[in-house]
């Protein structure tokens, strides 16, 4: 899988980089979690700071457009985005398992 990054367009005021790119596979579609993975190897982020918006794939083409927003923070990300959005991108789902088991 290959990702090139088309543009980048900073938001300061959310503590967030908004990112459109295009992925090259071979395969099928890859999985939005192997997505957030290379994004975020790509942008020298943690995974948790990036959160995958949109994959767009034609039918039949080995190419993948998508949108990505990359946050300073992991905080930052949880502050912002929706719950629904934090769930599909596997972001701190873990915290809250973590805190549950505390809590019994």
């Amino acid at each position: 899988m290959e990702i090139d990054i088309v543009s980048e367009e900073e938001n300061p005021m959310l503590h967030r980089t908004d990112i459109r790119f295009e992925i090259t596979h071979e395969d099928a579609t890859p999985s939005r979690l192997s997505v957030r993975d290379s994004l975020a190897a790509t942008l020298d982020k943690g995974s948790d700071e990036v959160v995958i918006h949109e994959l767009n794939t034609k039918f039949g083409m080995r190419k993948t457009i998508g949108y990505a927003k990359a946050y300073d923070t992991p905080e930052h990300a949880r502050d912002v985005e929706q719950e629904y959005m934090l769930e599909r991108n596997k972001i701190g789902v873990d915290d809250e398992v973590e805190a549950e088991v505390e809590e019994a």
